[in-house]
């Protein structure tokens, strides 16, 4: 695939999920053509051979998941990562074991230190009960070094409104956008992230970026600060690419030497990619599904903690909250204070 001259390292299709590497965990990229809305907040559709509970069907271009009424994911427990969800069309409701809510979407990227445990759920609300309810959104998992694994966890949003971003455009002006949600492209720095994030390590050298290229745009990916560093450029959206001097058709995953600037150059249609790079942590990886520690003897301990103490317990009514029929985005924090985009 590549040659010692080549910046390209691999070239893989995209299934589900996306494969990562270390610091990483995976990236979900959830892309569904959600109908109508049922006044409910529900697909005003017939569920009828979906296995509810659990279905990642695509039947009809979109999945219940662990919904059983509203799409989404009910109250699930995490301990010992970090998750960054980046929601480009739709709305999450987001509650969680420390008492937060939110609802958010439309570009806003909510982050979660899951740290010593945390209960939350994500719901999907369609509210448009007119039209149809696409949501589009990428749950990137980011692993935790061993001495913050038993952090406090911690909830925070960055709004689409306050979200860095760069208008870079070639010599022939098509234009690249670049959205930096986590790193730094050029003197455009992403907002911080939680403190005891790997991305908040000066040497962690983590960077997630979004870049939505015209038909036709060249634009130039720096290379990264540090040595050792791993790159992943994910290309989700258009038909065709030119990286460094190879050409990608159709949604792939490309491991790129990190270290020498690559050009990308879009097709005849626009071009959209997700990259994720970072100073790998290094350490062991114990995985039982939303547990991530070092080994299994903590990961035993984890599920212990859990079943005893429900990682600080569920105030909420039902598995599944939802936040009202009014599109209004927001945040409440666990000390209570109130957010929304335009006071942020």
């Amino acid at each position: 695939m590549s040659s010692s001259t080549s910046p390209v390292l691999a070239v893989k299709p995209l299934g589900f999920p996306w494969e990562t590497a270390d610091p990483f965990l995976f990236c979900a990229y959830h892309d569904d053509a959600y109908p109508r809305g049922n006044g409910a907040m529900g697909p005003a559709a017939s569920l009828a051979g979906r296995d509810i509970g659990q279905d990642f069907s695509r039947k009809d271009g979109w999945s219940m998941y662990h919904g059983d009424a509203v799409p989404g994911f009910p109250a699930h427990p995490h301990r010992g990562f970090e998750t960054v969800t980046i929601v480009r069309k739709g709305l999450i409701d987001h509650s969680d074991s420390l008492g937060a809510t939110a609802r958010f979407g439309g570009g806003d990227v909510q982050w979660v230190t899951a740290g010593r445990g945390i209960v939350h759920s994500e719901m999907f609300p369609l509210l448009k009960a007119d039209e149809e309810n696409p949501l589009e959104l990428f749950q990137i998992w980011l692993n935790l070094p061993g001495r913050s694994k038993m952090a406090e966890p911690h909830f925070t949003m960055l709004w689409n409104e306050q979200m860095p971003r760069r208008l870079v455009a070639d010599a022939e002006g098509r234009k690249t956008e670049v959205a930096v949600v986590a790193g730094r492209y050029g003197d455009v720095a992403a907002l911080p992230p939680p403190p005891d994030s790997w991305a908040a390590q000066a040497d962690s050298d983590v960077a997630i970026w979004t870049l939505r290229m015209e038909p036709g745009a060249g634009f130039s990916l720096p290379p990264a600060v540090l040595a050792g560093t791993r790159r992943t450029l994910y290309f989700f959206k258009g038909d065709a690419a030119s990286i460094g001097g190879h050409s990608v058709r159709g949604q792939s995953a490309i491991t790129l030497q990190a270290d020498v600037e690559v050009a990308i150059v879009a097709g005849d249609t626009a071009a959209e990619f997700l990259l994720l790079q970072g100073r790998p942590i290094g350490e062991p990886v114990a995985q039982y599904g939303p547990f991530v520690m070092n080994t299994q003897a903590e990961i035993q301990q984890a599920m212990q903690d859990y079943r005893s103490t429900q990682f600080g317990g569920w105030e909420f009514a039902d598995a599944a909250p939802v936040h009202g029929s009014e599109p209004r985005r927001f945040a409440k924090y666990p000390d209570g204070r109130q957010e929304t985009p335009a006071a942020a």
